[in-house]
């Protein structure tokens, strides 16, 4: 993501926006959102004058809209975000226009910037500065890749060559040949995990065949295979010696401290209710919003009071296990400084 600040005052104002990737686009679906006003350069159709022996034609022009949003719509498939709304200046005043936001599409952002939206942005702008970090999870005859993406793991593909039981050498280099074909792509960091020794053997295998991949693959013992091995990979803290960015590792950490919390009845409180009581007792020192309550009201309000008394406000994606977690708890919760009755 790039991004340039235009004009703002106290929290109020612009900001140009330059998603590069499907993670971008996925941080605009949270920093867009009804009553936003945004400007962009579209196509909109108009009437062409045509002769009097012909229909008139309608051709597709560009044009440099401002639409007050009324809905977004992320589609991870396509790689493609949805903001609708009504056109407040430009061509067409008063009719409804939908933007179709793709990499590439620059877009300005009139509205109050929260700091939870800011420190948004910015990890969006550092991570544009690494390559995307796969993850290939290898076992006697099926290899896994996700590709990590800023909201969690995305499957990319599985790789299967013979049984997945006693497979004999000449078809582990088969195994290995074809996920080397599927890894030829990837060109920023890649994690090679799983429980055993077949992981090994196929990291030593890419070496050698790949000269580039030493020095941007790490190897990782895993008790899990599959999305579960991504999950213990994160967990480790792995990500945090290939990336700057430590979003997704704080995220397991911090929920698995929650869980830890609600299981020995520790400092903690879970629940919208129960986050605001404890930010008026001034107890709450770090608070964890799910990012589907972003546009909520009350937990905008909880968000808003957990920054006025210097809390620590962190967004889980509900694309993600932790995120998951946390909605199952009402979508939000606070680690403590000390137990409140």
């Amino acid at each position: 993501m790039k991004a340039e600040v235009r004009e703002l005052r106290k929290r109020f104002g612009e900001i140009r926006l330059f998603p590069e990737t499907l993670d971008d686009i996925w941080h605009l679906s949270h920093l867009v959102g009804p009553g936003d006003l945004v400007f962009a350069t579209t196509f909109r159709s108009v009437e062409a004058a045509t002769d009097k022996l012909r229909p008139e034609k309608v051709e597709k022009r560009p044009f440099r809209l401002g639409i007050r949003v009324e809905k977004v719509e992320f589609h991870q498939h396509t790689n493609r975000l949805r903001i609708g709304g009504v056109i407040e200046s430009g061509v067409d005043v008063t009719a409804h226009h939908t933007l179709n936001v793709e990499p590439g599409f620059e877009l300005s952002v009139i509205r109050e910037w929260r700091p939870v939206d800011c420190e948004r942005i910015q990890r969006a702008v550092d991570a544009s500065a690494y390559g995307v970090v796969h993850v290939v999870s290898v076992e006697e005859g099926e290899a896994q890749v996700y590709r990590l993406r800023q909201f969690g793991p995305e499957w990319v593909t599985t790789v299967t060559a013979g049984s997945s039981k006693g497979a004999e050498a000449g078809t582990r280099s088969v195994l290995f040949e074809k996920t080397l074909d599927v890894l030829a792509a990837v060109t920023g960091p890649l994690v090679v995990a799983g429980p055993g020794f077949v992981k090994d053997e196929f990291a030593d295998y890419a070496r050698a065949h790949v000269d580039d991949l030493a020095g941007r693959m790490v190897v990782v013992e895993t008790r899990r295979i599959g999305r579960g091995a991504v999950q213990e990979v994160i967990g480790q803290g792995i990500l945090e010696r290939l990336l700057g960015d430590l979003h997704l590792a704080r995220e397991v950490r911090l929920m698995d401290e929650v869980l830890l919390r609600i299981a020995t009845e520790g400092a903690v409180a879970y629940g919208i209710g129960e986050v605001r009581k404890a930010i008026a007792y001034g107890a709450a020192e770090t608070v964890l919003v799910s990012d589907t309550l972003l546009r909520d009201e009350e937990a905008t309000a909880v968000i808003e009071r957990a920054e006025h008394v210097n809390a620590s406000v962190v967004v889980l994606s509900t694309e993600f296990e932790p995120g998951e977690r946390l909605a199952a708890l009402g979508g939000a919760a606070a680690l403590l400084r000390y137990k409140i009755e």
